[in-house]
């Protein structure tokens, strides 16, 4: 595991010089249902230099799309999948090593991100090979006031709200709302209590959500619990109707299709403006 981790570091510097020039990869994943066209990003240096050399070695060609969840996700990347029976559970295998976590505010769970999908651990790192694309459901413009909410936070704020003795009855009126009303008009209430919740705990529940984020959020969609929990380390420039194509295929009890959806994947660099030429992908313009 050292020598895989020691690759990797490897990697990542000596494709530091080209990220920081005029070059980028263009990841083509090309599928019985299409070809997706991707870009990594270079503020996620691990996951991508990891994901460029897995695929120069032709790592993932002929592994499966193993699990597929309709307006949420496609994933792949396990190499026990290559040779999978029908019916044979899948998701457990990998190179035998994991990658750091890479989080990054401006990489969020949209339609088409592409992010790492990994096992329960305090670290959240990430799988050495698995990765999902993210199909997701458009939200409506009502929504968006809940993603400015940290869920974890409203927790933390909502319980010492309620402890409190002159709020005893607003907790027995909330407990009898929560058995009686839907979870939409039980968490409308709770939301509109967040100002007075804040006020009297000192606890900040709510977060800044950039434009961009919510944009993409109530256009394209997306999965924006996820955000925060799983590293995003790119995106599909092209392609997008292919996510939506696997998404729609006939699954078994598992989500996996029943019918195999292969991925072969390449990586081929070219110039940054040749991309944007191509693609129409418009590359952050650098700060001097």
């Amino acid at each position: 595991m050292f020598k895989r981790t020691l690759l990797v570091v490897l990697v990542v510097c000596s494709l530091t010089k080209i990220y920081s020039q005029k070059k980028d990869f263009v990841v083509t994943i090309k599928t019985n249902f299409g070809e997706m066209v991707a870009i990594l990003s270079s503020q996620t240096p691990k996951h991508k230099a990891n994901f460029i050399k897995l695929a120069q070695e032709h790592y993932f060609d002929s592994l499966l799309f193993h699990r597929v969840i309709g307006g949420f996700m496609i994933q792949g990347g396990d190499p026990n999948s290559k040779k999978a029976k029908p019916g044979e559970t899948l998701g457990n295998g990998g190179p035998g090593y994991t990658i750091d976590a890479e989080f990054n505010s401006t990489l969020f769970h949209k339609k088409g991100a592409l992010a790492a999908a990994r096992t329960s651990n305090p670290q959240k790192a990430s799988s050495g090979s698995q990765f999902y694309i993210v199909q997701g459901t458009v939200l409506s413009s009502s929504a968006v006031d809940e993603l400015k909410v940290d869920q974890g936070k409203l927790k933390q704020g909502l319980q010492q709200f309620l402890t409190k003795p002159q709020n005893m009855s607003l907790r027995d009126s909330l407990s009898k709302l929560y058995s009686t009303l839907t979870r939409d008009a039980f968490n409308k209430k709770v939301f509109s209590l967040i100002p007075q919740i804040e006020k009297e705990t000192g606890v900040k529940i709510t977060k800044d959500i950039s434009p961009e984020m919510i944009k993409a959020y109530t256009t394209i969609g997306g999965v924006p619990f996820l955000d925060g929990d799983y590293t995003v380390f790119g995106e599909v420039i092209k392609g997008l109707d292919v996510i939506d194509k696997i998404a729609a295929v006939k699954k078994d009890g598992g989500d996996r299709p029943l019918e195999d959806v292969r991925m072969y994947v390449t990586v081929k660099e070219l110039s940054k403006k040749k991309i944007t030429k191509l693609y129409g992908f418009q590359y952050p313009t650098t700060k001097k």
